[in-house]
């Protein structure tokens, strides 16, 4: 019985006629066109900046009731970065199984992950599910409308940004069949599977919000980020090429401006928590001296 879930499993994942055959193409697939690219995020920056300027204009300051809608998103984050990882990693698996016989001499199934043979198009199993990937980051940019709408006073920028460079990626991974993605995917959706669960355990209270958690998840997801890039870099070189490279430089351009934000941001919110902690102690002490200086005590 357990052996029949498996292979049935295994079916959904990577060996459905679907996945097997998937082909990007402006013809075939939903969103794949440049034009599409550019409209989506120009939309979704407008929508953003237009519903906080409307917050502002009716003067709203208190956060607008969402009840249980973020809890949901989060869950079907959560579920969808699973099913994701599980999909390309099975995928990956026989994709490996399948083509070894091109690729075995020159490449070992790491560095195939990490680079592509040259010629490599946007079809079968793994692109499949970086489609699916790509299509996941349309629901991913609700988090900042339900970010604007629980603080009207502040605009998310650097969230506004990171969705829309991470939509671009996902797009240029397809477009050019990039190496590395793969990789990229496997990191990125394990990470959203975690950080996305913890958030729904935290709205709907079975865990106390605990900023360090996501703040260590997206540190690593940087680290294996940047080592993908250059385990990418050293196998062009070192193997004869790998497909992809002009957008491999796209990629590394975007990622850098990902990098510089997260570590301003994270920078700020260390100097803000420390600044915030020195002088909670400062009262603290003055406090304490003051019980000690008191005509009551003396």
């Amino acid at each position: 019985m357990t052996i029949k879930y498996i292979q049935d499993l295994n079916f959904w994942l990577s060996e459905h006629p679907s996945i097997v055959y998937f082909r990007w193409s402006p013809t075939e697939s939903w969103g794949a066109t440049w034009s599409f690219l550019i409209t989506s995020i120009s939309a979704y920056i407008t929508i953003s900046a237009t519903l906080h300027i409307l917050l502002l204009l009716f003067r709203r300051r208190k956060p607008v009731p969402l009840g249980s809608i973020p809890a949901l998103h989060s869950l079907a984050m959560a579920v969808l970065s699973a099913v994701i990882f599980s999909g390309i990693l099975s995928s990956s698996v026989a994709e490996i199984r399948d083509t070894r016989w091109f690729w075995r001499r020159s490449k070992t199934p790491f560095q195939w992950l990490l680079c592509f043979p040259l010629g490599t198009r946007p079809s079968g199993r793994v692109f499949f599910w970086s489609y699916i990937f790509y299509l996941s980051r349309f629901l991913h940019i609700f988090r900042t409308i339900f970010t604007i709408l629980r603080n009207p006073q502040k605009f998310p920028g650097f969230q506004v940004l990171n969705h829309s460079i991470l939509i671009c990626m996902s797009f240029v991974w397809l477009e050019f069949s990039q190496s590395f993605q793969v990789l990229a995917i496997l990191s990125m959706t394990l990470v959203f599977a975690l950080v996305y669960g913890y958030r729904f355990c935290t709205e709907i209270g079975l865990q106390k919000s605990y900023f360090p958690f996501v703040m260590f998840c997206q540190i690593i997801l940087v680290v294996t980020n940047l080592a993908w890039h250059l385990g990418v870099l050293v196998l062009h070189f070192w193997k004869g090429g790998c497909h992809g490279m002009g957008a491999w430089v796209f990629n590394t351009v975007l990622n850098s401006f990902v990098l510089l934000f997260v570590l301003n941001f994270y920078v700020k919110k260390c100097l803000s928590e420390r600044d915030f902690a020195a002088a909670e102690a400062k009262v603290k002490a003055s406090e304490i001296s003051y019980k000690l200086l008191s005509p009551n005590r003396l």
